[in-house]
């Protein structure tokens, strides 16, 4: 079993009331362990790509044989996206921290005009969104922002960009709490960002 699932950068319950335990604990234990799983599945005929991280997996999906190279960017996909997605929240942040501040700031100011803007294109993208998938905050090779979504577990790492944030807009990321309503999804996970852990990406 080389892939294993990574912990929670926090407790299960941290992120209430905006985002609720039972959900959190779901989410990731059940839903992220399954593609630690099946990725230790289907690699385990493949040693040579059993040792690889995940970066190394989604940078050259070229390398994976073709009969399990899609199962392997869902899964794989799967775990990178997801880690990536806790990791960029927190709980118990300081007042003003709700906001990005610094270089990020900047940055969205000079992409998008000003942070409601992009908040509001953000949701927009997301609300967009048909069926399963991400919505993202990408940095460009000039530098610059822009917002983008997958599709599934598409990953966009493996077409060669960098991403500095991502909100999951699978119903399984949300549904417990919120049913069918991802606008209300959307606006309560605002709540939960870490602005500096964004910001340090950048």
């Amino acid at each position: 079993m080389h892939f294993t699932l990574s912990p929670l950068p926090f407790a299960s319950d941290a992120l209430e009331p905006h985002y609720d335990k039972a959900t959190v604990e779901i989410h990731h234990g059940k839903h992220q362990q399954a593609y630690v799983d099946q990725l230790n599945t289907l690699l385990k005929d493949f040693p040579g790509l059993s040792s690889e991280s995940l970066d190394g997996l989604l940078k050259n999906l070229d390398a994976v044989p073709a009969a399990i190279r899609q199962k392997v960017s869902n899964n794989a996909g799967g775990i990178w996206s997801h880690e990536f997605f806790w990791n960029g929240m927190g709980p118990g942040k300081e007042v003003g921290s709700g906001i990005p501040t610094g270089a990020l700031a900047k940055a969205i100011d000079a992409a998008f005009g000003d942070f409601e803007t992009f908040k509001a294109q953000f949701k927009e993208s997301a609300l967009a969104q048909f069926g399963s998938g991400w919505t993202w905050l990408i940095l460009t090779d000039d530098g610059a922002l822009n917002i983008g979504n997958t599709s599934n577990q598409d990953c966009p790492i493996s077409k060669g960009r960098k991403p500095l944030l991502n909100l999951d807009v699978w119903e399984h990321a949300y549904y417990l709490k919120f049913q069918n309503r991802r606008p209300e999804w959307i606006d309560a996970w605002w709540n939960v960002v870490d602005w500096d852990r964004v910001n340090s990406r950048l």
